[in-house]
């Protein structure tokens, strides 16, 4: 069977050479594209069919979601550069809409702003409604689904993530971590990513031995901290660092009061940077390993593989080493996407603004099932251009620190406007509070990339008029309030 796995990579092949000679070199190889590589009249007709051998046409799909991962690491992943990035579309205007671990893989897992898929914070992952997820619409589409690492924060290893059909779920942990594998908790020693690298493998092999179309997700801890890295890679060197503007900024007077009282140094940055560096190294590895048994069982032609992080990390920019912030380098993560078969294989870059909420919407545009539920998500393979999005953040009740306030942005590719609000989480997961406006931010993110100047800090109210701030206000309570 793996041998007609290849004949039909060789049919994508060709298909693929189809649609270039239609226009879609032309894309393909511009520097930077601004729409992507096809649209509804050109793209390529993925509907399911069946070969003389029985496989289906439909893309398989890779989802690898690394833990914490922010921009300006990709010196530790040179493989997920070269390959997906480099043979697929870099999107470089990429955003977690909710910077948080739980949110956002909700917000990955069901295409939903947190706001409407409700999982607020990291302490209660029962909230998401596993009928919305990506996982369930193509399992019930016949794909077949796995998963492979960490799912949700606070999901008990004991239960079984629902809609896959194999599971690897690990108790996040760099070292001999217990493991539910398909419903059998046990501890299994050695390094966590290396021991869900060889599930996956082993699952690849399988998958090419079937006739349906598959969707695994590998999502390790790294660089998660405590960033613990291999053996082969604790301590060691990594390319130097000298900082950004932002690291750490010197006068905060325009900041909120959480930010004005941090006192993260550039050496804690410095020192968090290397060993989320190291640990990712044997992400690397993975990676490696994961494209060569793809190839070797003639199944990537028709895999479409994204790689993205549930959102960034601050390396002491403004004095905080932290995330769930409104502040670039947290919620701007690496997302790269590649599909052969689909003509998605020639190094572009695409400039939209794109999130963590568009990837459902992207697998199953790609797999051609249609959702049943509401997303607030756009697939990347259609032509949406968003001139703005979305970004939103709850303070935790459970969050020992009593910093990161609930908070949410109005965010451009040239300006940011935040707003600061009494509410929080409870013991339940809802949000309560008075919901008053306490602080506001606005960033002009072409003069001031690194967000510096805080232009409301002595704006008169003819100032802001001039800086449009009453419409943004507008457009924020709008979003807030924005269903599918």
């Amino acid at each position: 069977m793996s041998g007609d796995r290849k004949v039909v990579g060789r049919r994508h092949v060709s298909r693929r050479r189809l649609l270039k000679g239609a226009g879609i070199a032309a894309a393909a190889t511009a520097a930077t594209a601004a729409w992507p590589l096809y649209s509804a009249s050109t793209r390529p007709n993925i509907s399911t069919r069946v070969t003389g051998s029985g496989a289906s046409e439909k893309p398989n799909v890779l989802l690898i979601i690394t833990d914490d991962q922010p921009l300006h690491t990709e010196w530790a992943t040179p493989t997920a550069v070269s390959w997906i990035a480099g043979q697929g579309i870099r999107f470089r205007n990429a955003h977690a809409t909710t910077p948080l671990c739980a949110p956002s893989r909700a917000s990955i897992f069901s295409g939903r702003y947190a706001h409407n898929h409700r999982v607020l914070d990291n302490g209660h992952p029962s909230r998401l409604d596993q009928n919305t997820t990506v996982q369930r619409h193509l399992q019930q589409a016949g794909y077949r689904t796995a998963l492979f690492g960490k799912y949700v924060n606070y999901w008990g290893v004991k239960n079984p993530p629902p809609h896959f059909d194999e599971w690897t779920v690990v108790r996040p942990r760099y070292v001999d971590a217990h493991y539910n594998v398909n419903g059998i908790v046990q501890m299994i020693p050695g390094y966590t990513t290396t021991v869900l690298r060889d599930r996956l493998l082993g699952f690849l092999d399988r998958a090419a031995l079937g006739s349906s179309p598959w969707f695994a997700i590998f999502t390790p801890n790294a660089p998660h901290r405590p960033s613990t890295a291999d053996v082969p890679y604790e301590g060691s060197e990594v390319p130097s660092w000298s900082g950004r503007p932002s690291v750490p900024e010197k006068d905060k007077r325009d900041k909120p009061p959480f930010v004005r009282s941090s006192r993260y140094t550039f050496a804690d940055g410095e020192d968090l940077r290397a060993r989320q560096l190291q640990s990712l190294r044997s992400v690397d590895d993975a990676l490696q390993a994961v494209r060569g048994k793809l190839i070797e069982t003639g199944q990537l032609d028709n895999t479409l593989v994204i790689y993205c992080s549930d959102h960034g990390y601050l390396w002491g920019d403004h004095a905080l080493l932290d995330k769930a912030l409104p502040y670039g380098p947290a919620h701007q993560v690496p997302l790269y996407l590649s599909w052969p078969a689909a003509g998605l294989d020639s190094g572009t870059v695409d400039d939209r603004i794109a999130a963590n909420i568009d990837l459902a919407p992207t697998i199953l545009d790609a797999a051609q099932v249609a959702p049943t539920t509401p997303q607030d998500g756009r697939s990347l393979l259609s032509n949406f251009r968003r001139e703005h999005i979305l970004l939103e953040s709850w303070r935790w009740s459970d969050d020992v620190r009593g910093g990161r306030p609930t908070w949410a942005s109005y965010l451009s590719t040239t300006r940011q406007y935040v707003e600061y609000y009494d509410l929080h989480t409870n013991s339940a997961g809802d949000e309560v509070g008075s919901g008053k406006l306490f602080f506001r931010e606005y960033y002009d993110l072409t003069r001031d990339p690194y967000q510096l100047d805080n232009l409301l800090h002595h704006a008169t109210p003819a100032g802001e008029r001039a800086l449009d701030i009453p419409t943004l206000a507008k457009q924020l309570a709008a979003d807030r309030s924005t269903w599918g």
